[in-house]
């Protein structure tokens, strides 16, 4: 077991902004309790875009581990560091830092994995085709993830041209044949085996009376507020539903393993300690 007197980086903390919803120093926290980190801290802070040069150059390697980020600095921390892993190349965003021993500072995307994990728990290994609703960056995280899971097209639906041509970049990019649609026609989408919400909240409500009789997979990412009105209506027709908590939970393993090197994270402790929070919300 770790203690306060052991040498060593014993400081992790989420930076974003706005960040205060932010469940990761639950999560985290919660993992340090189950592995006896006695002596680890995780913390969270506002820390906006023009702020985090500063921020994360102040950090002291041989205090910090490492460091999980959110919106909006998946991107702008890119060339604050000295190596990037080629997950996190892929689709150009960040949301792992990692303080080496020899102070070097890596960067990695475990939303990618984190999605792939929290399907393959759910029995979804691979699909034939999926749908992705929305753009953005957590849809480019998306579509990285079917790279790896989905045999055919992804359709993706999204709001104007830009976005489209954005979509289909992306495709092209991570090897995945992206079809796009317009964001008026998603109801359509919602007959795919694999159905990937990245939308924000309130935005999808409305293709709640569309979902099939006999639905497939919906993955929405959102986790405040829970259910949407489009995961109720999924989970009252029997289809397999995951939420924006097993997304969370998931890449949140996977720092929780590069900050620490106890492998593996004790993820049923942090899926509770999760689920209580918003419970209690």
């Amino acid at each position: 077991m770790e203690t306060t007197g052991n040498p060593g980086p014993r400081r992790a903390a989420v930076l974003g902004s706005p960040i205060a919803h932010s469940l990761s120093p639950v999560l985290h926290r919660a993992a340090y309790a189950a592995l006896g980190l006695t002596g680890r801290r995780y913390d969270r802070f506002e820390v906006d875009e023009a702020a985090l040069p500063g921020f994360v150059g102040a950090l002291d390697p041989a205090e910090w581990a490492g460091l999980s980020l959110t919106m909006p600095l998946k991107r702008a921390v890119i060339p604050l560091l000295d190596e990037v892993s080629d997950t996190a190349a892929a689709v150009a965003a960040v949301n792992t830092v990692v303080f080496g021993a020899d102070g070097r500072r890596r960067g990695d995307n475990t939303d990618i994995p984190g999605m792939i994990a929290a399907l393959r728990e759910r029995g979804v290994t691979s699909v034939p085709s999926a749908a992705v609703l929305g753009a953005g960056a957590t849809a480019s995280s998306a579509l990285a993830a079917l790279a790896r899971i989905c045999a055919g097209e992804v359709t993706a639906y999204v709001r104007g041209p830009a976005r489209a041509a954005e979509m289909r970049q992306w495709g092209e990019r991570l090897g995945v044949t992206v079809r796009t649609a317009d964001w008026a026609d998603a109801a359509a989408g919602l007959s795919q085996p694999l159905v990937i919400a990245t939308t924000p909240a309130g935005a999808a409500d409305h293709l709640a009376a569309a979902v099939p009789q006999h639905p497939g997979t919906l993955f929405d990412v959102l986790y405040d507020p829970w259910p949407t009105a489009l995961a109720a209506a999924w989970s009252a027709r029997s289809g397999t539903l995951l939420g924006g908590l097993d997304l969370l939970v998931h890449q949140a393993v996977l720092q929780v393993e590069q900050h620490t090197g106890h492998r593996p994270a004790p993820l049923a402790a942090m899926r509770a300690a999760g689920e209580a929070a918003l419970a209690a919300h």
